[in-house]
């Protein structure tokens, strides 16, 4: 008898003793403890032990505390991985994320970062990018905050400038007021018919005197004020540009600059009233999510810059046949989601058939090429859910049904394929 057939024996006599029943995995599992014990190195047990080398920190962590030794088990760990379409959606936020929102100049480091988890977005999952991405996320902040101080430090200190110029300017007019006060009621006191030509030369000497005066205290008011205006002029260039850019960042937070269509973060606001309209006066909507077709083929095929041209092209079909009273937003990567308001079921159908009979009767142009494009839908209705969330997740299930069942098309929950 050979060493593993010794080894074989031996584990079915542990399990037996245990009162275990020999399942292949638990036969597996004692077979692989003996062979260890007896050196004898065994392919499939190796074949394992290297599987779990590739396993990230986490996993091998979960791998230990909850024992597991099989195949079986070990692909349930597995599956508890995200899924890839999944993971470029969330490279794309990342990628958004470290971008600063108001300093919009990017220096090459981070440039060649996002290129770096754009092309290979599984490396999110890596500890040294992780890190990586915490620095970047922190220098954004800093960067975006020192921006902010030093045009308000600017702001405080033209505001103070201006504030000085004007309260000498009104000191200035005072003075000269009181001035010509005084020459005023001297001028009062004087009884003509006595006066004699002396004291007329010297009011008509005071009156020079304190013309001159007024006129050097204008010139200075007039000069300080001009320098004030060219303050003024660069403090609103400065303010405008803020503000420029503060819209600008706001603008990128609510529109996509690819499709032009709102961002997932927009959308997810925009629901909250949407849905709150459904439960308060039962305007009812349905949910579409639509996901454009083998698109990873197009990008091999035309490049990024094909897939772009795709993208916007499909967010303008979708555009001119959804109502502005309904939502439309980019949901991530080539996925899109809808709300549609309606009053008869019939009304959703045909919104449907128009933007499938359209994707499917033209191709889109890019440069030379014409490019047919076929995508997949799910379709649900608010009403027939507890919650939005409960709503939105089978929609999801039933776009990823859709998919497998050959893509091209269209799923109600009804059963009903488009």
């Amino acid at each position: 008898m050979t060493n593993i057939e010794k080894i074989a024996t031996k584990t079915l006599e542990v399990l037996k003793e245990r009162n275990v029943q020999p399942t292949p995995n638990e036969y597996n599992k004692e077979f692989c403890n003996l062979a260890k014990e007896q050196n004898e190195k065994i392919e499939e047990c190796n074949l394992f032990k290297n599987l779990v080398s590739k396993l990230t920190p986490q996993e091998r962590d979960e791998l230990n505390a909850n024992d597991i030794q099989t195949f079986e088990e070990l692909i349930a760990l597995l599956l508890k991985r995200v899924h890839i379409k999944n993971v470029s959606t969330l490279a794309s936020i990342i990628k958004q994320a470290l971008s600063p929102s108001i300093n919009i100049h990017l220096d090459e480091q981070l440039t060649n970062f996002s290129i770096k988890i754009g092309d290979s977005p599984e490396l999110i999952f890596e500890e040294d990018i992780q890190k990586e991405m915490q620095k970047f996320l922190e220098k954004r902040f800093t960067t975006d905050q020192t921006l902010l101080k030093e045009k308000t430090a600017d702001i405080a200190k033209l505001v103070t400038l201006m504030g000085k110029h004007l309260k000498e300017a009104i000191n200035s007019n005072q003075n000269s007021s009181s001035n010509v006060t005084s020459i005023k009621d001297e001028l009062a006191s004087i009884d003509l018919e006595d006066s004699n030509i002396s004291e007329l030369v010297a009011l008509q000497n005071k009156l020079i005197n304190a013309a001159s005066s007024i006129e050097t205290e204008m010139s200075e008011v007039n000069k300080k004020l001009s320098t004030g205006e060219n303050h003024v002029k660069d403090l609103e260039n400065k303010v405008q540009n803020l503000e420029s850019q503060l819209k600008e960042a706001k603008k990128e937070a609510i529109i996509d600059h690819l499709t032009g269509l709102l961002t997932r973060r927009a959308y997810d606001t925009e629901i909250k009233t949407i849905d709150k309209n459904f439960e308060r006066e039962n305007i009812q909507y349905a949910i579409v999510f639509f996901d454009l077709d083998h698109f990873k083929n197009i990008n091999d095929s035309f490049g990024h810059e094909g897939g772009d041209t795709v993208l916007k092209t499909f967010s303008k079909i979708l555009k001119s046949q959804t109502r502005e009273n309904d939502i439309l937003a980019r949901y991530g990567g080539e996925e899109f989601v809808a709300t549609v308001e309606y009053k008869l079921r019939r009304e959703v159908l045909q919104y449907l058939k128009r933007i499938k009979n359209i994707v499917n009767e033209n191709s889109f142009n890019y440069k030379n090429n014409k490019i047919k494009v076929t995508f997949s839908a799910g379709v649900v209705l608010r009403n027939d859910h507890k919650t939005y969330q409960d709503a939105i997740q089978k929609a999801d299930i039933l776009l990823y049904q859709a998919k497998n069942d050959g893509r091209n098309k269209i799923m109600l929950e009804d059963g009903l394929v488009i």
